[in-house]
């Protein structure tokens, strides 16, 4: 067989573009069962027949002998599947093979699409944002998604697939549709007042209008924070005097070796951070430096970003051995822990716990999942969940009261109303979006 040929075929049957055909791996790296490789553009169904001998039927599954056109030679057995734009996740023609998971199939299939002519590996998120330019997601979607592949928790992924799943766009269209009609009854009024069939207009049928709109915008920014928060987690910092128990507390929550534990006072000189689930909820705890009189300067700048670490964190936990009290210097809400209970009786205003038994960790646990639950919810209703999102919110609801509140021009009143409709459209995408695109779609792996 001429080596040439296969890609000679492929060369003339490509559809001309300027676009490129991009392919990637959409699984995960390394030894697995299955991998998939995606391709998008105008070349993947061509590319999809060279490799596998022909083109399956749109939208559904089909075997496929897979081999390398440039030697005939057989890559693996596997599935391939073919989806006409625009009707795909990406908008235009999209193929995918389903391969065994070896790292010397997955490499050698890559580089036999590598090697064809008008094909090129995808970059960070490019799939996503294709999806994003032809419609099949807006921009709070495409960074749902990424949140999505990030979720840690059953409360993040409930969040984050809310999302995808176009909550926030749909209210988003609700909100624009008023803004809209309102601007429509300002538009007629400046300009068709004197015609006898255009009427109605009034500043309290205005205001009326755009006020259930407000309210709603203003019910989802008292949300908004714990929907942020959501994303970060909720931060629990534990303090304490030098061997109280806080690395051996860390040890035992996150049931691993995370922290040295040592009789030695001052052996943890910097802060650790391990990330839990607890409740479905992502909580991060942080082991820090002993409070005390440092001894070196080391163990100082140690304490140091102990103290400064407190005013950030959601929630400390004030481990004590002993009935000393906690230290009255943070507004941040405080849990006392009697630790060592093995030891001494602990104070009835401590949560009392054992390390080395277990003795009182669920308790603990439990109150941290309370303290947690209640500033990040559970993810169900969730819809401002970025800064981004919440800022443009801001400055619609600042616009829409300006016009509820009467006064001035109306030419004044319609502006603000472009001005809300604005802010809402680049929450999705629909305005003034190529400053953000860059930032969200970097975000994503490679194959999303």
């Amino acid at each position: 067989m001429d080596d040439c040929r296969p890609c000679a075929r492929f060369e003339a049957r490509r559809a001309v573009t300027s676009r490129d055909t991009i392919f990637a791996l959409g699984t995960g790296a390394g030894r697995a069962a299955i991998a998939v490789i995606r391709i998008s553009g105008p070349g993947a169904g061509v590319a999809l027949e060279t490799l596998a001998g022909k083109l399956p039927e749109p939208r559904q599954a089909s075997f496929a002998i897979l081999r390398d056109p440039a030697t005939d030679e057989m890559l693996d057995r596997g599935v391939a599947l073919f989806f006409p734009g625009p009707a795909s996740s990406t908008g235009e023609d999209y193929a995918e093979l389903q391969l065994h998971g070896g790292r010397a199939v997955v490499e050698s299939t890559l580089a036999a699409l590598h090697r064809l002519s008008g094909l090129r590996p995808a970059e960070p998120g490019e799939f996503a944002r294709r999806g994003f330019a032809n419609g099949k997601l807006d921009l709070s979607q495409a960074e749902a998604l990424a949140d999505l592949v990030d979720a840690q928790t059953e409360a993040q992924r409930r969040q984050a697939l809310r999302i995808a799943g176009g909550a926030l766009r749909r209210k988003v269209e609700g909100w624009r549709g008023v803004l809209v009609d309102a601007l429509a009854l300002l538009e007629a009024e400046l300009d068709f007042s004197d015609e006898a069939d255009v009427g109605g207009f009034s500043q309290a049928r205005l205001a009326e209008m755009l006020s259930r709109v407000a309210e709603d915008m203003r019910a989802a920014l008292q949300l908004a924070p714990a929907s942020e928060r959501m994303r970060d987690g909720f931060t629990v910092i534990i303090l304490g005097q030098p061997n109280v128990g806080k690395s051996t507390l860390i040890n035992a929550l996150t049931q691993r070796d995370l922290a040295i534990v040592s009789a030695i006072p001052g052996t943890t000189r910097d802060m650790i951070e391990a990330h839990l689930d607890i409740g479905g909820l992502p909580v991060t705890l942080i082991d820090t430096a002993g409070l005390r009189e440092a001894a070196d300067e080391i163990e100082r700048i140690g304490v140091d970003r102990t103290l400064a670490r407190v005013e950030t964190a959601d929630l400390a936990l004030w481990l004590s051995d002993a009935a000393e009290p906690p230290p009255p210097a943070s507004d941040v809400e405080m849990i006392r822990v009697a630790t060592k209970i093995d030891l001494r009786p602990a104070p009835e205003d401590a949560i009392a716990v054992c390390a080395l038994s277990g003795e009182g960790l669920e308790t603990l646990a439990a109150a941290i999942e309370a303290r947690a639950r209640a500033r990040l919810g559970d993810g169900a209703a969730a819809l401002i969940v970025r800064d981004r999102h919440r800022l443009a919110l801001e400055q619609a609801v600042e616009s829409i009261e300006t016009v509820i509140g009467g006064g001035g021009a109306l030419e004044l009143h319609a502006e603000e109303l472009r001005r809300a409709s604005r802010a809402l459209g680049r929450i999705v995408g629909a305005v003034d979006v190529e400053e953000v695109l860059d930032a969200v779609f970097s975000r994503f792996c490679i194959g999303k």
